[in-house]
């Protein structure tokens, strides 16, 4: 015989973390829009001045607003279906394929980059340096004022916080364009002082290739958490330590995986020669941090097989 029990815990700081994930779906719609303005203005800027650096930077912009604006409706999506029974282990994967799906998007943009530069490269054009300059400034600075929206995120919400990986990784997402931006000032303000108009494509497909790496380190982090990939060995390392803290019960099968950004499920077979039920082993997992969906099997062990554990 053996006992089976399923607890879905909740952290304590539930209605911290809900207001933080309000907080920063404010903070993520304000950057959009302000991500979104600009890029219309680096696009029809890039056109009419001939800066492939400039156009990269306006369209990579575009590709972060677009992935800002995924995250922005995953925060709707999750909020509004938050207490839906649809979804039995809640709407924790909203964001992670909000974040799958834009770096699909954010591929396509990257590959679209990298071909109109190379284009650029071997059929040159005129540019207009210094209207470039200016309209890749003003970039720069929207980047900045993005920046100071979201920047101090996660420092003040108490022992239970959760971070946010969602609005981190769209966080990063205002960095590298920021990165872009400075690449393609640089291109431009060397091509207009040194002569090197090569610069400009090239930065363009600096820009895209950044873009595709971003986008293809995101694609395997969301991918394995929407395919239940494996937690950390980690995780695994501290639910051992914890069950088999007693010398006596022996985890026999482990399964962890994450349900999104930071909640863990977790299907545990335990065997004891002593008398326990699963109770007493979801007490012992309490401090495990994400560790929220918990199901336990326990399992006698057979006296003959004591001696030998």
């Amino acid at each position: 015989m053996h006992d089976i029990d399923h607890q879905q815990a909740t952290c304590s700081h539930t209605h911290g973390i809900q207001a933080e994930e309000h907080g920063n779906e404010n903070k993520t719609f304000r950057v959009v829009i302000l991500t979104l303005g600009t890029m219309l203005i680096e696009v029809a800027a890039g056109y009419l001045t001939g800066s492939m650096a400039l156009l990269a930077d306006g369209w990579h912009m575009g590709t972060h607003a677009f992935a800002l604006g995924i995250t922005w409706l995953a925060y709707i999506l999750a909020r509004k279906h938050a207490h839906s029974r649809i979804f039995s282990f809640g709407t924790g994967k909203f964001g992670i394929l909000a974040g799958y799906t834009s770096a699909l998007f954010l591929c396509v943009a990257a590959v679209s980059m990298l071909y109109q530069s190379v284009e650029r490269l071997l059929f040159p054009v005129t540019i207009a340096f210094n209207e470039a300059i200016a309209v890749a400034v003003l970039g720069l600075i929207v980047n900045a004022a993005s920046i100071a929206i979201m920047h101090g995120h996660g420092h003040d919400h108490g022992h239970c916080h959760q971070h946010d990986h969602s609005f981190r990784a769209a966080y990063l997402h205002v960095i590298a364009d920021a990165m872009t931006s400075v690449l393609a000032i640089a291109a431009l303000l060397t091509g207009k002082y040194l002569g090197w108009a090569f610069l400009d494509p090239v930065m363009g497909m600096v820009g895209g290739l950044l873009i595709l790496r971003w986008a293809w380190i995101l694609i395997g982090q969301t991918g394995r958490i929407l395919l239940d990939g494996r937690a950390p060995d980690e995780i695994y390392g501290q639910i051992r330590m914890a069950l088999e803290s007693d010398n006596d019960s022996r985890v026999i099968d482990l399964r962890v995986w994450y349900l999104g950004s930071h909640d863990l499920a977790a299907m545990i077979a335990v065997e004891s020669g002593e008398a326990r039920i699963p109770g007493d082993y979801r007490q012992r997992l309490e401090n495990i941090h994400g560790l929220h969906h918990i199901t336990v099997e326990v399992h006698p062990r057979d006296r003959d097989n004591q001696s030998a554990v």
